[in-house]
């Protein structure tokens, strides 16, 4: 493990964002599981106001469906939370308007990061952001903090 999980962790969400279909997605994947980080990713698209939801829902579905996650309610919390962390950065940039792209979530011992790369668009003036929320979860340890 990375002297900085926190700052892996994050990275390594950033990356399963800015990933451009499911195969690149999946080897990313198994690089991250070698070093011990379980990642997961979920496109999204919509106007911004009505996506806020959608987007953590999206997430925490996400998370739970490729193991990054457990049925706990602090690990469900956790992903929300960096995910709402997320949405919130994007709010100056992205209200009122319509924005489409992929949400990468990464979970590495207790720590767990969301990032959205985000298209926002404006007729022709398509505008591109990144955003990162990181949460610890509580109550887990490594090597037992693996869904399933």
């Amino acid at each position: 493990m990375p002297a900085s999980l926190s700052r892996a962790v994050a990275k390594a969400a950033i990356r399963v964002a800015l990933t451009e279909d499911r195969d690149e997605e999946k080897a990313l994947q198994e690089i991250f599981s070698a070093a011990g980080i379980r990642t997961a990713g979920v496109d999204y698209g919509g106007e911004f106001s009505s996506m806020v939801k959608r987007i953590v829902e999206r997430a925490v579905v996400a998370a739970k469906r490729e193991g990054v996650i457990g049925d706990r309610h602090a690990e469900e919390g956790a992903v929300a939370g960096a995910a709402h962390e997320a949405v919130q950065q994007l709010l100056p940039k992205a209200l009122g308007l319509n924005i489409g792209g992929k949400i990468g979530i990464a979970r590495g011992g207790d720590h767990v990061a969301v990032a959205l790369y985000v298209g926002i668009g404006l007729l022709h003036l398509d505008d591109v952001a990144v955003a990162v929320g990181h949460r610890a979860v509580p109550g887990t340890h490594e090597g037992n903090d693996r869904a399933g």
